[in-house]
């Protein structure tokens, strides 16, 4: 039963990945950045955290074993509970716990559980097969040394002076060559400029002849404007509520929300072939997070997902 595997698997498409009955693994992007002290090149990455608070089953992992192991989804439940067992038994009797390729448990002074990632696996699909490198630091003295002494050796030809001069030539070839070019430029444009409002301007009095010929009446008391206004939803930041088999209940579950004042919709069907109904969606992580926050006083099993639409 390799349930760290799939948890793997998992984190490198999605921000959290709940262990039900244990705690959920977060993922958070980091920018590429130089080590100062080592001169050394990290690319960006994914930085694994772990939340203890976070227990309830949202389906994600136990969806993705039935369908990787191919066997029933109470199956596969049974599977991550007989996994979780084994973890905490380990933190009982050693003390510590490891899942392979994710990072080690272990609890302190105080029996409270401590999570320490593995830096060695990237889980930043992006940043695949990229790995840190040491960059040799550039000792300009070094080489300003030997330049000075090649030029010191070199014939009068090619004397800071004369190539001075000979770079001085060249310049005042160049912007002579560049205000010609400018000045025919400059011709070329106005001329295009002059061209382009003509025959705007004929086509804007074609539309008026047209606008005048065609208004044969005039309404006096002409009806108020009405202005509809559209509910947008847009944002790649998600609120999921839970995700069903059977269309119909996830309908029933987005007009229950509804009516309970949340922006509730059908996000479409994931890969594993469940319907995903949301609270709501954001533009920003923050704003979703906030959201969260406030879903989960009422729901706990509600998670965040990052898809764009």
């Amino acid at each position: 039963m390799n349930i760290s595997s799939h948890i793997q698997d998992l984190l490198y498409r999605y921000e959290c990945v709940v262990l039900p009955g244990f705690g959920a693994f977060l993922s958070q992007k980091q920018s590429a950045y130089i080590d100062e002290n080592s001169n050394e090149f990290y690319p960006p990455n994914k930085v694994i955290s772990f939340n203890r608070q976070l227990i309830k089953n949202d389906g994600l992992l136990a969806n993705y074993i039935a369908e990787v192991e191919s066997v029933r989804y109470n199956t596969a439940n049974n599977m991550i509970q007989e996994f979780v067992y084994d973890l905490e038994n380990s933190l009982q009797n050693d003390a510590k716990a490891e899942l392979a390729n994710i990072g080690k448990f272990y609890l302190d002074q105080e029996d409270k559980l401590q999570f320490e990632p593995l830096s060695e696996v990237n889980y930043l699909a992006q940043s695949f097969g990229l790995v840190p490198y040491t960059v040799n630091q550039v000792n300009r003295e070094v080489y300003k040394k030997q330049v000075e002494e090649l030029e010191e050796k070199t014939p009068l030809l090619f004397t800071p002076e004369r190539r001075r001069s000979s770079f001085l030539k060249y310049a005042a070839i160049g912007l002579v060559a560049i205000g010609l070019s400018s000045f025919a430029g400059l011709n070329i444009y106005s001329s295009q400029v002059s061209k382009h409002n003509i025959a705007e301007q004929q086509e804007a009095e074609t539309q008026l002849q047209e606008q005048i010929q065609q208004a044969t009446f005039v309404i006096d008391n002409p009806l108020p404007a009405v202005t509809f206004e559209v509910e947008k939803q847009s944002g790649n930041y998600h609120i999921v509520a839970g995700a069903f088999r059977v269309e119909e209940n996830a309908q029933k579950k987005v007009d229950e929300l509804r009516s309970e004042g949340f922006k509730a919709r059908l996000l479409g069907v994931n890969k594993y072939g469940l319907h995903q109904v949301v609270y709501s969606s954001h533009q920003t992580r923050r704003e979703a997070i906030n959201k969260l926050y406030e879903v989960k006083r009422t729901n706990e099993a509600a998670w965040l997902l990052v898809q764009e639409l």
